[in-house]
């Protein structure tokens, strides 16, 4: 059923990471830093992402949906939030693709009605042709063109997240 190679390999992944780590930790130095991952996708980003942070954090996540196998239906249901007091803290919210933008824009509104101190988004894909809504960003990993993906995290119907890189996602057609 799986048919892919490598449209983001696994080297290139860690080395962005890293980069992304290093511009976080300079920016953060000094500040109350809560970095709420949002699942499922987000969870290998996420975790590599703060091993590399190399100042003080605390962690917490976001559990939303909106997509079901391939589309999104549009709607938002969140349904985990964080249960720390977010207010007067430093936010880093880590996805791990932004298409639409309405599961991001629905979170960040959550987020921001809770008064933080600040509140920056980190993304490892940025799907731009895809944006319905215009979430600003403060950390970008890669632009990718407008293609199903899976791997490092992202899936199709819960699978292939456990694969090292990102691939195009292509249905075999069976015959009959």
């Amino acid at each position: 059923m799986f048919i892919g190679t490598p449209l983001i390999s696994e080297e290139q992944i860690q080395k962005k990471v890293r980069e992304l780590a290093y511009k976080i930790t300079r920016d953060y130095a000094n500040k109350d830093l809560l970095v709420i991952g949002i699942l499922k996708g987000s969870f290998m980003f996420f975790s590599d992402l703060i091993r590399h942070i190399n100042t003080p954090l605390k962690i917490d996540f976001v559990i939303a949906s909106s997509y079901q196998k391939d589309k999104s239906s549009g709607e938002v249901t969140i349904h985990y939030f964080p249960r720390e007091e977010l207010k007067n803290k430093d936010i880093l919210l880590v996805e791990d693709i932004i298409d639409t933008g309405i599961s991001l824009q629905a979170i960040k509104e959550k987020i921001l009605s809770m008064n933080p101190s600040s509140l920056k988004i980190c993304v490892l894909l940025d799907k731009k042709e895809r944006r319905v809504i215009d979430v600003p960003l403060d950390y970008v990993g890669f632009s990718i063109p407008n293609k199903f993906i899976v791997g490092y995290g992202l899936d199709y119907n819960e699978m292939f997240r456990n694969i090292p890189y990102i691939t195009i996602f292509k249905k075999e057609l069976k015959h009959v």
